[in-house]
């Protein structure tokens, strides 16, 4: 006689070991055994063992389902029944679906209130899906990492990435081989959202280690895929690092993998762009972008078309670049509007509108895009020899901008412009903005020669002054 909790025991051991063809063909023999109530509760537990393979496995998940309830109808009352049928609805319809009951969320069995969770978090109720009370001790340990890393996705869905990116931490430390692997990459994702591309970097770099040098032909496509996603997230964490180069080569790499085990992402095409986009290679980056596009979910256009929109700019194309500006802009729920205001400013303003680019680079300055909308005004106020006012602008862009970015660069050059148009009243002031702009201005774009000439002029009128004591500023 087949003993239906010695078998699921047997089952999570193999499970556990990431045996899985085991662990499927311990549930196939004990079902050829068994009397029809264990065989219909073992088919039960085959459908928890197919909702494990997620959106790939839901006709498996609703045949053993149906299956399970044909052979016992009772078992439409029992809670794990419940539930993935619950997870089943939620893969299918989304929010739409019905949400399990309050019953199955409480019920004494854990395997029925991990299902239940993870209904409600494809059902988008992150919140509801917390409030569950499931220690990961009670689940086996199959599921436990399994388990954060759906309270992750519930917390990230709720806007608390910084606990969402803890809990994909724990879920790497309770997995093993390529799934622990996969939740530093999601762990590393989530710290570059948070603008901490050391900490990916660093993330990233365990995961690495967990990759199999050669993988078996069954894990050859997974492993591809995440491995690609591995380079992906790379690329981003080192173009964040100031490493455009390196960028380079991992997003290269992200692309190959894709093309070798699957097909080409979004994500892939637009971090190449914004890599090619800081080699200063716009026409390369204005192709990559448009890939993007075209590989563009409805909610992913808006961020292809404005990366797009800047790319235009750069190629000085203001009228195209409008265009895909005005189409983001059109859209409410894209979170960097004002930004996009500010590049609608810019190019008002590169097609001669002043009026037009300096209202609206007001308004994005009123909404928070500090930067780009201070650089418009700048470029504004210099148009209208406001110099003073020009300067205050430069200024402000100093005081937010990343040390040794490309705005920052700018607002030093432009400041140290700026004070060479008015005499250079404050002669140390205009030598550091031109010693600062100097030192990452290549010796081959126009503005090196123009500031080598105010960092000369500068030095002069301070020696003049005995300003430097006969040392040089730093």
């Amino acid at each position: 006689m087949i003993d239906v909790a010695t078998t699921w025991q047997q089952v999570c051991e193999a499970l556990a070991g990431g045996d899985y063809e085991q662990a499927f063909g311990v549930l196939d023999a004990a079902m050829r055994e068994a009397h029809r109530p264990e065989r219909a509760r073992l088919t039960l537990l085959l459908g928890s063992l197919h909702a494990l393979y997620g959106d790939a496995a839901t006709t498996d998940l609703g045949a053993a389902l149906r299956e399970a309830r044909t052979i016992d109808p009772s078992l439409r009352e029992d809670p794990l029944y419940q539930a993935l049928m619950a997870e089943l609805d939620a893969r299918t319809r989304g929010p739409d679906a019905a949400p399990p009951s309050a019953t199955v969320r409480e019920a004494a069995d854990p395997l029925a209130r991990f299902h239940a969770l993870c209904a409600l978090v494809l059902m988008d109720e992150g919140q509801a899906a917390l409030d569950i009370h499931l220690p990961a001790s009670d689940l086996p340990v199959h599921l436990r990492w399994r388990l954060r890393s759906w309270e992750a996705e519930a917390n990230e869905g709720l806007g608390q990435t910084a606990d969402a990116a803890n809990l994909y931490g724990e879920a790497a430390h309770l997995a093993q081989g390529l799934n622990r692997a996969v939740m530093l990459q999601e762990q590393a994702a989530l710290q570059l959202q948070l603008g901490q591309p050391e900490a990916a970097k660093h993330t990233l770099d365990q995961a690495r280690l967990l990759y199999p040098t050669r993988p078996g032909t069954h894990d050859a496509e997974d492993a591809g895929l995440n491995l690609a996603t591995w380079h992906y997230l790379r690329a981003q964490a080192l173009l964040n690092l100031s490493q455009p180069d390196a960028a380079h080569d991992m997003i290269r790499e992200a692309a190959r993998l894709e093309t070798q085990h699957g097909d080409p992402s979004y994500g892939v095409a637009l971090v190449r762009g914004q890599v090619l986009t800081h080699l200063g290679r716009q026409q390369d980056a204005l192709n990559a972008f448009e890939d993007a596009l075209k590989l563009a979910t409805d909610a992913d256009r808006p961020y292809a078309n404005h990366e797009l929109g800047v790319a235009l700019l750069d190629l000085d194309r203001p009228v195209d670049a409008r265009e895909k500006l005005e189409a983001v802009l059109a859209d409410p729920e894209y979170p960097y509007q004002p930004e996009v205001l500010a590049d609608i400013a810019e190019c008002d303003y590169r097609l001669g509108r002043l009026q037009e680019a300096q209202l609206e680079a007001e308004q994005a300055l009123a909404q928070g895009a500090v930067i780009p909308a201070s650089l418009v005004l700048g470029s504004v106020a210099l148009d209208y020899f406001q110099l003073d006012e020009a300067l205050e602008h430069y200024d402000r862009v100093l005081r937010e901008a990343a040390p040794e970015s490309r705005d920052w660069v700018t607002a030093h050059q432009m400041a140290a412009d700026v004070m060479a148009q008015q005499g250079f009243p404050d002669p140390a002031a205009a030598y550091a903005h031109a010693q600062q702009a100097l030192a990452h201005t290549p010796d081959s774009d126009d503005w090196h020669v123009t500031l080598q000439e105010h960092l000369r002029k500068a030095e002069a009128l301070l020696s003049q002054q005995g300003g430097t004591g006969g040392r040089m500023l730093n």
